[in-house]
């Protein structure tokens, strides 16, 4: 029978799980001596934990990095077609900057609570049990993760091979191969260390707020040298339909989206009951303001229609402000998609081996390389579902169906956070949010699903249709197993324990 989550959260259950529990004791001995550094073993020498690497610039960068991708130098102007109008737009983009805040205040709640890696699959699971856990679990790895990563690989190879092609797209082939190239890259620095990972990510976000900077910059000059006209009555054409403004929030607050992605690697934050908060209200105020003023920038120096129909608004921007240096915008949007992808490999494997943790995935995924201490079967099996994505001609539509299933399920995160005030009142909270942020947060998430039914149906039926695919799967591989899933996962696990060199985790699921 599975064990239900109740106030211990998650705990390993039938099916996969039972290799997981199997790999709390070490492989035999035909796989060899597996040995960890005493400061990251277990004390009984029966698995290794993930090292705590990060510190507080490290989330901050992680959460400004994963944030900060290609859309805001790409496609700023779905919050502007919405909007209507200049000034409607900046006050949605403040408001979503305010709202993401918000959201982010709660899970800094849920995450020093449950200082778990696993994000919303932890935080889901220790409100309301194992299914809905696996459910979102099912999501992110059906499509959600490997989707978007796919997604961002491409952006990036685009924009890295536009000056080599700049009459024309790409050839396809091209983009395909250099967007899997920097995947298998990024794959294997995350495998090999950790501090690689955060060096890399600090360095590409200080470029692409440096590259903001710079249209900050050229904006401010414009409109110093006397070019305020297109300033001039900024709520002109305003659109104030309730359904207009709902979509100009949806694509604000998409704009923000990773905000939450440093909870999922909480096991591995130094001090994270001090750093996972103040990496929170340092990085979401100044994304907000970035966001603010580099919009500010293009409605300055670009008209509406130029903005709407545009392909690539920085890149526009620059044609007309950086002169000959415009050439450098497409590489400031590759270095900025290659920083992002690196952040969310980093951050949703974690989430693959939280759930092998837990049981509901291959033990395998949970295992974690004697030598470099990552989890390296995760970030593998990350990689390869990323790349089988690659090569599906219409990748960008998958995401499409599945967009407002994020949404719904940061919605039941937040609450979670309700629930568990009700439910185990007494839990240590080292930060405590008013309940009016989560009561906010979860008026504007549902009013965003309610619409989404109303305005997208086809999209919303599919999503839905994903999420419930995934009941099944669920009874048949964690509730009441086939007999012979729990042998298989079992040796799946021994085999690559053998060929990455891993042994389990011992952290304490409960």
């Amino acid at each position: 029978m599975a064990k239900v989550a109740a106030g211990d959260g998650l705990v390993p259950v039938q099916g996969f799980g039972e290799a997981s529990r199997a790999t709390n004791r070490r492989p035999s001995s035909g796989s060899g001596q597996l040995q960890a550094d005493n400061t990251d073993s277990d004390s009984d020498g029966g698995g290794i934990k993930l090292k705590k690497e990060l510190g507080l610039m490290d989330g901050v960068a992680i959460i400004v990095g994963v944030i900060v991708g290609a859309g805001i130098f790409v496609s700023p102007k779905g919050v502007l077609l919405y909007s209507g109008s200049i000034g409607q737009a900046i006050i949605v983009w403040i408001l979503s900057g305010v709202l993401s805040m918000v959201g982010a205040l709660c899970y800094a709640e849920l995450g020093t609570m449950i200082p778990k890696s696993g994000g919303d699959y932890a935080y889901i699971g220790e409100a309301f049990g194992p299914l809905p856990a696996f459910l979102y679990l099912w999501v992110a790895l059906l499509i959600l993760v490997p989707a978007g990563n796919a997604i961002t690989a491409i952006t990036f190879a685009q924009y890295l091979l536009q000056p080599l092609w700049p009459t024309c797209e790409a050839p396809y082939e091209s983009v395909r191969l250099l967007a899997a190239l920097i995947t298998c890259l990024l794959t294997a620095i995350n495998c090999y260390n950790v501090k690689w990972v955060t060096r890399v990510t600090e360095t590409f976000t200080g470029m692409k707020v440096g590259a903001l900077l710079v249209i900050v910059a050229a904006g401010a000059w414009y409109l110093l040298a006397g070019n305020t006209e297109l300033l001039q009555n900024p709520f002109e054409n305003s659109k104030v339909q309730p359904g207009f403004i709902a979509l100009a929030f949806y694509n604000g607050l998409f704009s923000y989206s990773g905000w939450n992605y440093l909870n999922f690697v909480t096991e591995e934050l130094r001090d994270p009951y001090r750093n996972l908060p103040r990496a929170i209200c340092i990085s979401m105020p100044t994304v907000t303001i970035i966001y603010v003023i580099t919009n500010i920038a293009y409605f300055a120096v670009l008209p509406p229609d130029v903005m709407l129909s545009s392909q690539a608004v920085a890149v526009t921007f620059a044609d007309k402000m950086l002169g000959f240096m415009a050439w450098v915008m497409p590489l400031f949007v590759a270095c900025s998609t290659f920083g992002s992808l690196n952040g969310a490999i980093f951050a949703s494997s974690r989430l693959f081996f939280v759930g092998a943790r837990n049981g509901h995935l291959p033990a395998a995924l949970s295992l974690i390389n004697v030598g470099c201490l990552t989890p390296i079967p995760s970030l593998i099996f990350l990689c390869l579902l990323t790349l089988l994505l690659l090569f599906i001609r219409d990748v960008f539509s998958i995401i499409n169906y599945v967009s407002y299933v994020e949404i719904l399920f940061i919605f039941i995160s937040v609450a979670g956070l309700l629930r568990l005030r009700k439910t185990n009142p007494d839990a240590k909270r080292p930060i405590k949010v008013s309940l009016v942020a989560p009561i906010v947060f979860l008026l504007t998430a549902g009013f965003l699903v309610i619409f989404s039914v109303f305005e997208s149906p086809t999209e919303v039926a599919i999503g839905t249709a994903i999420i419930v695919l995934g009941i099944p799967v669920y009874y048949i591989t964690i509730h009441k197993p086939w007999k012979w899933l729990a042998a298989r996962s079992q040796a799946i696990n021994m085999f690559c324990a053998k060929l990455f060199v891993c042994m389990p985790n011992s952290e304490k699921m409960d």
